[in-house]
C-alpha cells in the first residue's frame, strides 16, 4: 500500500513562539481604530456605488444592441466587487475594527450587511465561533470537512468536470443562502440551524434578542426593495440590483472558500486543536487589483484571524511585521484564483488522518 505524503503546508508541531510574541512584533498603532479613517473608506464605496449606478442606469439603455446586453455584465461585476468591498467594512463592524464604540459599529454593520440581505448579528455572532475554532473538526463554524465516511453517497457522481463544475455552481450563486438558511457547509447540530431562527441552536438566549433586530433589518430592505420594483419593475431592480448583490454574496462564498479549503492546510480534532494552530491554518491570496478594492482581507487573511480588531488600512503593515516571526507557518498562495478555485474544489473533497498523527488531518480527493 503506497503511504500518502504529508502536504508540504502549514506544520503541525506546536509553534515555537506565542500570541503575545505576536503582537509585540506588530507596530502599536496597528491596534488603533480610526471612526473617520474608517468612514472614509466607507463613503469611497459609496460613491462608487453611485458612479457605477449613475452610469449604468443613464448610458447602458441607450446603447445599440448587443453592446447594452454586454455592458450589463460588466456593471455587474464592477458594481458586485464594490459591494463585496461593502461586506468587508460591515465584516469589520461584527469584529469591532470599525471604530472604538460598539453601539456604532453595531449600528453601521447592521445597515450595511442588510442592504446585501446578510443578517448582521446573525452573521456577527457564527462568525466569531469561526474565529474561535478555526480549523477544527468539532466546532469550526465554516466549510467544516467531512471524513470520507461521512460523505453523502451521491458524492462519488460529483466528482469528475462537469460534477465540480454543478457544485462551484451551486456555491457562487446560493451558497450564501444555503448556509444561512440551512447552514449548509457549516457545523452540524441536532436540529435545524438557520441564522433566520432567533431560537436556533447557532445562538444563545441573551443573543436572540439581536437575531429579531437582523431580521428586521432584513425585513426593512426587502419591503424597499418592493417598493422600488413596483415603481422601477422587477427586470430593473434585478438588473441593477439583485445581480451585484448576488455577485457579491458569490464573492464572499468564494473568499472564505480559499482562504479556508487549501490541499496543504490542516485541520484538527480536540486531541491536537489549539486556538493558534488553527489561526495558522489559513492562506493568504492575491487576487490582484482586487485586493485593494476588497480592503486587503484576501492578502491579510493570516493577521486576520490572529488578531481580527486590527483594521483593514493597517492590515498589511501587521501582515509585514507578523511574517518573520510566522516563519514557515505562515502561509501564502499566488495562484491565480480561477486556477486556485477549480484546484480546491478538485482536491478538497473529504479529511483523512494523517500517518502518523492521528489528531491531524489533510484535504484528500480519491474515492
Amino acid at each position: 500500500m503506497a503511504v500518502q505524503l504529508k502536504p508540504k503546508g502549514v506544520p503541525t508541531s506546536k509553534p515555537p513562539f506565542t500570541v503575545g510574541q505576536l503582537r509585540k512584533a506588530i507596530p502599536p498603532h496597528c491596534f488603533q481604530r480610526s471612526f473617520l479613517r474608517s468612514f472614509s473608506y466607507l463613503v469611497y464605496d459609496l460613491c462608487m456605488i453611485y458612479i457605477f449606478y449613475h452610469a449604468a442606469t443613464t448610458y447602458i439603455p441607450s446603447l445599440p444592441s448587443p453592446l447594452n446586453y454586454l455592458a450589463w455584465p460588466v456593471y455587474w461585476f464592477l458594481q458586485g466587487c464594490i459591494l463585496t468591498g461593502i461586506w468587508v467594512i460591515a465584516h469589520e463592524c461584527g469584529h469591532g475594527a470599525f471604530s472604538e464604540h460598539q453601539r456604532v459599529n453595531d449600528t453601521i454593520g447592521l445597515i450595511l450587511h442588510s442592504a446585501i440581505l446578510i443578517p448582521y448579528f446573525s452573521w456577527k455572532y457564527t462568525h466569531h465561533l469561526h474565529h474561535a475554532n478555526t480549523s477544527s473538526m468539532e466546532h469550526d463554524e465554516n466549510f467544516v470537512p467531512k471524513p470520507k465516511s461521512k460523505l453523502p453517497k451521491y458524492s462519488k457522481y460529483f466528482n469528475n468536470p462537469i460534477g465540480r463544475a454543478v457544485r462551484l455552481t451551486i456555491s457562487l450563486t446560493v451558497g450564501m443562502y444555503l448556509y444561512l438558511a440551512f447552514n449548509l457547509a457549516g457545523r452540524k447540530h441536532d436540529r435545524l440551524a438557520s441564522h433566520y431562527d432567533p431560537y436556533s441552536p447557532l445562538f444563545t438566549d441573551r443573543e436572540r434578542l439581536q437575531i429579531y433586530l437582523s431580521d428586521a433589518g432584513l425585513f426593512a430592505t426587502t419591503c424597499l426593495l418592493y417598493k422600488v420594483a413596483a415603481a422601477k419593475g422587477l427586470t430593473w431592480l434585478i438588473c441593477v440590483y439583485g445581480v451585484p448583490v448576488l455577485f457579491a454574496n458569490g464573492m464572499i462564498v468564494l473568499i472564505t472558500f480559499l482562504h479556508h479549503c487549501h490541499p496543504d492546510l490542516p485541520h484538527y480534532d480536540s486531541s491536537e486543536w489549539d486556538w493558534l494552530k488553527g489561526a495558522l491554518s489559513t492562506v493568504d491570496r492575491d487576487y490582484g487589483v482586487l485586493n485593494k478594492v476588497f480592503h486587503n482581507i484576501t492578502d491579510t487573511h493570516v493577521a486576520h484571524h490572529l488578531f481580527n480588531s486590527i483594521p483593514h488600512y493597517h492590515a498589511m503593515e501587521a501582515t509585514k511585521a507578523i511574517k518573520t516571526v510566522l516563519g514557515d507557518y505562515y502561509q501564502f498562495d499566488d495562484t491565480p484564483i480561477i486556477k486556485a478555485m477549480w484546484r480546491s474544489t478538485t482536491e478538497c473533497l473529504y479529511v483523512e488522518q494523517d500517518e502518523t498523527n492521528k489528531g491531524v488531518y489533510w484535504y484528500r480527493n480519491k474515492l
